[in-house]
């Protein structure tokens, strides 16, 4: 076990609601653990902890066999972290900002030139690579700083919210290169609330709420409990109006002009039904059916926040 916390427990102030409390969590080297929660849920707290920069109040953590707790630095060592908010690289260009991090975890400065040279390459970012950082987007900034983080992996590579700002393909680009780490033999930690992200990225995740772990497994096993219900999303027609909800509905999650709801899978027949009745009758302009996702189990977990549940104002009413 590359990754193992036992009970780690944080407050930041006496009598204060944890940050942690009573963690466990194990990840094994080769494989991408995702650790998936809403803002505030205690994931940057944990991260803190694990890379030495926080000492828990309780609890053990071990790197590859190490108390990082007793030696904070073995932690810093043994591990890289692309963190949450963007890295300073004014002054620097791409090339040089990675390289530099390559030689400063230890790399030889040919190594660090040639994987350098490759991730930057395997990311698309050619046309950038020779750029000041102060003339870079929040996307490829993102990216340099994820390649600041893959030069020279420690043991374990810690990933917080690394696809923020970036656009779509060279996102698919990112997740191939997450990949890759893993199959090099290093253990992933991916820190994100991005629920569809990490269904399609993860070997097993966490879900971590108001500081505990409140479940954990592969994405699958998370999705065990939905496979009796599958997921029917409408989009509206904006002049369509108010739509009956069907009594065999479930509650509907409302975003702009899409509406979810799910639907008993033995009724999957009757669902379509009434949704293709609904698109003849230009009520809807399309909808899909189709199996319960890792967000339909995560909302089912934690609960549906306000913004996406069923209000007076929305366009689905109960029959």
């Amino acid at each position: 076990m590359l990754l193992e916390i036992r009970g780690l427990t944080k407050r930041y102030r006496r009598g204060a609601t944890p940050a942690n409390d009573g963690i466990d969590l194990t990840i094994e080297a080769g494989q991408v653990y995702g650790l998936l929660g809403h803002n505030g849920a205690g994931k940057t707290t944990l991260v803190n902890q694990i890379v030495g920069l926080i000492r828990p109040d309780r609890g053990s953590i071990r790197i590859a066999g190490r108390d990082v707790v007793a030696d904070p630095g073995f932690a810093r060592r043994a591990c890289s972290i692309q963190p949450q908010s963007q890295v300073p690289i004014d002054g620097l260009t791409p090339r040089l900002a990675i390289e530099t991090l390559g030689r400063l975890r230890g790399g030889r400065a040919d190594v660090a030139r040639l994987r350098a040279a490759r991730l930057i390459d395997a990311l698309d970012l050619g046309e950038w690579r020779d750029t000041d950082g102060a003339r870079l987007s929040g996307g490829v900034k993102r990216l340099v700083s994820f390649c600041m983080a893959a030069v020279e992996p420690g043991k374990l590579v810690i990933l917080d919210e690394p696809t923020n700002d970036v656009d779509p393909v060279r996102r698919r680009l990112l997740w191939a290169q997450v990949r890759s780490l893993a199959d090099e033999g290093a253990a992933v930690l991916l820190v994100t609330h991005n629920v569809i992200e990490a269904e399609r990225s993860v070997d097993a995740l966490a879900i971590l709420d108001h500081g505990r772990v409140l479940t954990h497994g592969t994405p699958a096993e998370l999705k065990a409990g939905a496979d009796e219900e599958l997921r029917l999303e409408l989009v509206l027609d904006p002049e369509a109006g108010t739509i009956e909800r069907p009594q065999f509905a479930g509650p509907a999650s409302v975003m702009g002009n899409r509406i979810v709801v799910t639907v008993p899978a033995n009724l999957a027949g009757q669902a379509a039904a009434w949704a293709n009745d609904l698109r003849h009758t230009g009520r809807i302009e399309e909808f899909s059916l189709a199996p319960s996702t890792l967000e339909d189990a995560y909302v089912a977990l934690v609960g549906a926040s306000q913004s996406t549940s069923i209000t007076e104002e929305s366009n689905v009413r109960a029959a």
